[in-house]
């Protein structure tokens, strides 16, 4: 049995499983490479250098 489908905002790259980013509102893809998972955005310098400005789970590629 697969799990859920996991989609990447177009626009902040926050992964979720809707149609819609609710971080952001913009459209989400299927089509995405990478993961970073963020625990703490305001030490983490891959979220400084991504633009991250909140705790999640991150694409590091968005088609």
């Amino acid at each position: 049995m697969a799990g859920p489908v996991l989609k990447a905002c177009k626009g902040c790259n926050f992964i979720s499983e809707a149609d819609i980013c609710p971080r952001c509102g913009e459209q989400t893809s299927r089509e995405w490479q990478g993961y970073v998972a963020v625990v703490d955005f305001e030490k983490s310098e891959i979220a400084q250098r991504m633009g991250i400005t909140a705790n999640g789970r991150y694409a590091l590629k968005v088609r």
